[in-house]
């Protein structure tokens, strides 16, 4: 089964659990006010979603004077992608990382963190930008809004359960005191499941389009080898505060990501490496700059991309 028919699927599950939420907590009415409150609640999110994110992780914005390098390669990659050239942030963290945001193409953002730049050799950060462009070409940021919009709205209807429930007319059977608890309990966990594995498929997809955008399946796996090995290095302070965006990153930011099963925002690193080791054998050898060696550990930044810069010390990188 196809990415795009499975995140399919599941925005049509996440559609039948929020109508079937509704009707068995609230009938009609109880459905329409919690669908109105929830609609207003996210369509705020909707539109200030990137910037709330952005302030976050306290996201600066930089141009081609401040970080020419990573912006001439950005631009690169976006034409190669057929993209408009996305707004460019860098983050203050130690932890390799990255990603996008923004509801389309013409307004999206790409953050890095400075981790990235400053422990990774060009090919690799090539590998992680084309990955995020990806992201934006297939407007995943615009299906994980929708898909964190329903979520929200099951969470709320789940919440106004008992409210709603006296207010179902005589001929409405409703569903008990405990049915309406066990209703509030289990009806927001299977939409972050429903959430989460729709996370899980658009990642394999950007995998996919972000090795054809660069040309280079080998310099995203390598990427993805050392990103997860900066996961376990460097604690991401920003990520850690603020939670419910790890599935918005390249790699899950937080410490003690659990096994690659349906609670997890991300597929396990070692899938996603072995599909474009896979994909790189089908595309062949990379023309142009020799491909990036394995990754090693972790210790002094070494790569040209900032390598003796401190941690918010301004160089060619920003």
């Amino acid at each position: 089964m196809s990415g795009y028919l499975k995140t399919t699927l599941l925005l049509a599950a996440m559609t039948a659990l929020f109508v079937a939420v509704g009707g068995a907590i609230g009938g009609r009415t109880g459905m329409g006010v919690a669908f109105m409150v929830a609609c207003a609640t996210n369509l705020f999110a909707w539109w200030n979603s990137d910037r709330m994110v952005l302030r976050m992780h306290n996201a600066q914005p930089v141009g081609p004077q401040d970080a020419p390098e990573l912006y001439h390669m950005t631009a690169r990659l976006a034409a190669n992608a057929g993209l408009p050239m996305p707004a460019l942030y860098l983050i203050h963290e130690d932890q390799p990382n990255a990603f996008a945001t923004g509801r389309n193409p013409q307004n999206a953002a790409v953050a890095v963190n400075t981790g990235l730049l400053q422990r990774m050799p060009p090919e690799e950060v090539e590998g992680v930008i084309a990955h995020e462009l990806a992201h934006i070409r297939n407007r995943d940021t615009l299906i994980m809004t929708v898909t964190a919009c329903l979520a929200g709205a099951i969470g709320m209807l789940a919440q106004f359960g008992f409210l709603f429930g006296g207010m179902r007319g005589r001929e409405e059977r409703g569903l008990g005191p405990i049915g309406t608890l066990l209703l509030m309990l289990l009806a927001p966990l299977a939409a972050a499941v429903v959430q989460m594995a729709i996370s899980r498929s658009r990642e394999y997809e950007a995998d996919r389009a972000g090795a054809e955008i660069s040309g280079n399946p080998q310099g995203l796996a390598h990427a993805l080898m050392r990103l997860e090995q900066g996961r376990h290095a460097f604690l991401n302070h920003a990520a850690e505060a603020n939670p419910a965006t790890a599935h918005m990153f390249i790699i899950n930011p937080l410490s003690g990501q659990r096994m690659d099963n349906l609670f997890s925002t991300h597929p396990s690193t070692e899938n996603r490496v072995a599909a474009l080791m896979q994909l790189a054998q089908q595309m062949g050898p990379v023309a142009g700059p020799a491909q990036s060696a394995a990754p090693g550990g972790f210790g002094r930044p070494s790569s040209p991309w900032g390598a003796a810069a401190p941690r918010r010390q301004r160089g060619p990188w920003g």
